[in-house]
């Protein structure tokens, strides 16, 4: 997108410097990608159409520990918040009567950015023993993307979501979770060959699109769980490409890392 400015000589040099910006941050301009760090804190918040039951997503700080747990994994991996999931749902020994789902994320900021321009993904997430016993190791929350697939005229609507693999501490916070190399993805419009039944790695549901001519785009970025088992933990961390997004009590804070 070009923009024009009636200016004054004196500042020809601001208003260029001004296009540049404008360039890089509006939605549907060329260099609209997934790594725009232009994310408003108070853009972040739970996102109503994807939620049900009473479940909790809020800002917090901590979690740390458990008891007699020290190192890295007893504390969030940036500042001193997270993001705190609270949902009920399914277990190995009680079926519930209300299961929940709930996704907490962003429906501004990321409007029209390149789905294939993704590179890095993933987050830290709090795990507790607890959590795999309702639902196994693999009861994870998940990161979603409401998107555009352009594949057809008439399809506007899919939702993709990553799944992540058992994170490698219990009771403590984990690594990062890489979405690029984890987990897998699928997409639920049926737009390409990643779907629930047909599991795709990242690389797998980036090819499927272009095999099809399509460039997606972004609708919403979101972190969250259900409707499936209970979960209760915390997620922080979130990557997308060259930035982080870090969870405070406070709000969200951009960082930008390699």
């Amino acid at each position: 997108m070009k923009a024009r400015f009636g200016v004054r000589r004196g500042t020809a040099l601001v208003a260029a410097l001004l296009v540049a910006v404008i360039a890089l941050v509006l939605p549907g301009s060329a260099a609209a990608r997934t790594d725009d760090n232009g994310a408003h804190s108070d853009h972040w918040g739970v996102i109503a159409r994807s939620t049900f039951g009473s479940p909790v997503a809020e800002l917090r700080n901590g979690p740390y520990g458990p008891f007699g747990t020290t190192g890295g994994t007893a504390r969030p991996p940036y500042g001193r918040g997270s993001l705190g999931i609270e949902v009920s749902g399914a277990t190995r020994t009680v079926t519930p009567t209300v299961v929940e789902k709930v996704y907490f994320g962003n429906e501004v900021d990321f409007f029209g950015k390149q789905v294939l321009g993704l590179r890095r993904v993933g987050f830290h997430v709090f795990q507790t023993s607890q959590n795999v016993g309702y639902g196994g190791p693999t009861n994870m929350p998940n990161i979603r993307f409401e998107i555009d697939p352009n594949v057809t005229s008439t399809d506007d609507y899919a939702t993709l979501v990553w799944v992540p693999t058992a994170s490698p501490v219990r009771n403590g916070w984990s690594p990062f979770l890489d979405a690029t190399r984890t987990g897998y993805w699928y997409l639920t419009g049926g737009e390409t060959t990643c779907n629930r039944a047909a599991r795709c790695t990242f690389s797998q549901l980036k090819a499927s699109f272009t095999r099809v001519n399509a460039r997606p785009t972004v609708y919403t970025v979101a972190v969250g769980k259900g409707p499936d088992f209970m979960w209760i933990g915390a997620v922080d961390g979130l990557r997308l490409n060259d930035y982080v997004y870090d969870f405070e009590r406070a709000g969200v804070r951009v960082l930008r890392t390699k």
